[in-house]
């Protein structure tokens, strides 16, 4: 007799699993009008992106590679001419390789005297950020929608991106420093 209500047990349980199960009525959403068909007895639900998708939300941005420590310590040498303008020296301050390329940073040293002819040219960088301090002596510069300004040791400005802009002047000491994201970026010199 055990074995008699084991199989009817069993029996019972097959039937269940073979009835189709009865599930509560949903009108089709937003998240649900354009998902596939669900099986029988589940509703659909979106992945996760389709969701962000459907909210009209990026996907998020992918992750970055882990940054290092990045030490610098002034030493002369480390001056070159090999940056954006030849008119001026560039000590890179290790920021791009730490970074990954998320952004640069170094320090300009304008070589005197200043050649209007050469360092005048209106121009725009394709930035993301960009920020200067003046370490020592003074620049003169043109920002559109500012003017022409005068900027001394302990100034510091921001050029949005492509903004126009051109130096004027400076004096035969001047120093910057320059803070730049992303650390590559195009310039593009423009006719006056």
């Amino acid at each position: 007799m055990a074995k008699k209500s084991r199989t009817a047990k069993s029996a019972s349980r097959a039937a269940a699993k073979a009835a189709p199960r009865k599930t509560a009525k949903t009108k089709p959403t937003a998240k649900t009008a354009f998902a596939a068909p669900a099986k029988p007895g589940r509703v659909a639900k979106p992945s996760a992106r389709k969701a962000l998708a459907s909210k009209g939300r990026p996907a998020p941005a992918p992750r970055r590679r882990k940054q290092k420590v990045a030490i610098s310590h002034h030493r002369e040498e480390d001056f070159k001419a090999d940056g954006l303008r030849a008119y001026a020296h560039y000590r890179d301050l290790g920021i791009a390789d730490a970074t990954h390329g998320l952004a640069r940073a170094h320090v300009i040293r304008m070589l005197p005297p200043c050649n209007p002819q050469e360092v005048s040219k209106l121009h725009t960088h394709a930035v993301d950020f960009q920020m200067v301090y003046v370490l020592k002596g003074w620049v003169k510069s043109y920002l559109e929608g500012v003017g022409e300004t005068l900027m001394q040791e302990g100034s510091c400005w921001t050029q949005p991106p492509k903004i126009r802009h051109m130096i004027l002047d400076y004096s035969d000491d001047v120093e910057l420093l320059e803070v730049i994201l992303p650390a590559d970026f195009k310039t593009v010199e423009l006719s006056t």
